[in-house]
């Protein structure tokens, strides 16, 4: 559970930055990007399985490269839901899923280092 917490602000994290470096992505406050963080974690548990599944000829056709777009529509999908969150439109939240996945990357290996599934 307190691996899953960190992840969560960890993620949190990561919008901001994200938010502040992009001018077509708005982030309102850190609770925002809290619920952004937690959002993002249920759609991408939940609706991202079945999109990929229900996609899975043409992201085998473009070797992978559709699960960019499959992203893209799940940050566009978090930005209608959350008030303090916004996304000027499709290639922005392409954009903004490729440097989110990359900072949130890097900052968990360094925070979590050494904790491995075990917590969870």
């Amino acid at each position: 559970m307190k691996l899953m917490i960190a992840r969560i602000l960890i993620s949190a994290v990561s919008v901001l930055i994200v938010g502040s470096i992009l001018s077509g992505v708005h982030v309102q406050d850190s609770w925002s990007a809290v619920w952004v963080a937690v959002l993002l974690a249920l759609l991408n548990a939940t609706v991202r399985p079945l999109l990929v599944l229900l996609t899975l000829p043409v992201t085998l056709v473009t070797l992978g490269l559709f699960l960019f777009v499959i992203n893209a529509c799940i940050i566009l999908l978090a930005s209608h839901w959350i008030k303090g969150f916004e996304v000027d439109g499709f290639w922005w939240a392409l954009i903004f899923g490729f440097l989110l996945a990359i900072i949130n990357s890097f900052f968990q290996d360094i925070l979590l280092k050494g904790h491995g599934n075990k917590d969870q």
